[in-house]
């Protein structure tokens, strides 16, 4: 009997394709790779047991250890499968529903919201001070804001650069801004355990990474060594960067 390949067929293995590739993705930037590789080798003997070698006995046990398996790995893997669906739904598309079912409206930082936050980065990187600012998109950051202590103010320079001085109970956490206001500071972020991360990077770049990487917040981190001026976005790092652009990285748009 011949075997039939059609359109669907190939939609399905792509989307498979796909589905195991942002898994891994996921699993690599949170540090998880080996239980990813784990799984698979574990799939791929239940299928040569179950459906090559059809072994009833042991095919039914590993079936067994399937079904509770799955209830296992959602457990374990709470953080990773609560990121994947606030970045389903806050994408810029589902977000335009989410806003229309709620009635509110976006709240888009403007040039006049970035720029307090540029000047502020630009002294403190002169005076070798450290910072980290997480400015918050369409991912809410309501665990992080609880982290912190809540401030609540307008974007100022002077408020930002006297929260991130050297003798400030506040300078060590991060600082989060949410439509456009200073939300809170000394803010608890993820640390990334990617190691990809260069070992010259410091703390600060490894938690603004780890924000980055769970949400679509811009991190943006001012170097106490070195007072370079640094941004991590969507699990990327954006180095050594001026005040043109760091501004022209805060202003852009998706």
């Amino acid at each position: 009997m011949p075997i039939e390949f059609g359109v669907k067929d190939f939609i399905d293995i792509l989307l498979v394709a796909f589905l195991l590739y942002y898994t891994y993705k996921l699993m690599k930037a949170s540090g998880s790779i080996n239980v990813f590789i784990g799984i698979l080798v574990f799939i791929l003997i239940w299928l040569v047991v179950s459906q090559i070698l059809e072994m009833r006995l042991l095919g039914s046990i590993f079936d067994k250890l399937v079904s509770v398996g799955v209830l296992a790995l959602i457990v374990l893997f709470q953080d990773e499968i609560r990121h994947f669906l606030l970045t389903l739904g806050s994408h810029q598309r589902t977000s335009i529903l989410a806003r229309f079912l709620s009635g509110s409206k976006k709240e888009q930082m403007d040039k006049s919201d970035i720029v307090p936050i540029v000047l502020a980065c630009l002294n403190m990187s002169k005076q070798r001070i450290g910072a980290l600012i997480v400015v918050e998109k369409n991912v809410p950051l309501y665990d992080t804001i609880r982290t912190g202590e809540i401030i609540d103010a307008n974007v100022n320079q002077r408020l930002i650069e006297n929260i991130f001085f050297k003798n400030s109970p506040l300078h060590d956490g991060a600082m989060v801004i949410s439509k456009k206001r200073i939300k809170a500071a000394g803010c608890i972020l993820p640390v990334s355990h990617n190691l990809d991360i260069p070992k010259e990077l410091g703390l600060r770049h490894r938690a603004a990474m780890g924000i980055s990487q769970i949400t679509d917040a811009h991190a943006v981190i001012v170097s106490e060594e070195t007072g370079f001026i640094s941004v991590a976005y969507h699990g990327q790092f954006y180095l050594r960067l001026s005040a043109e652009e760091l501004e022209s990285i805060l202003t852009k748009e998706d």
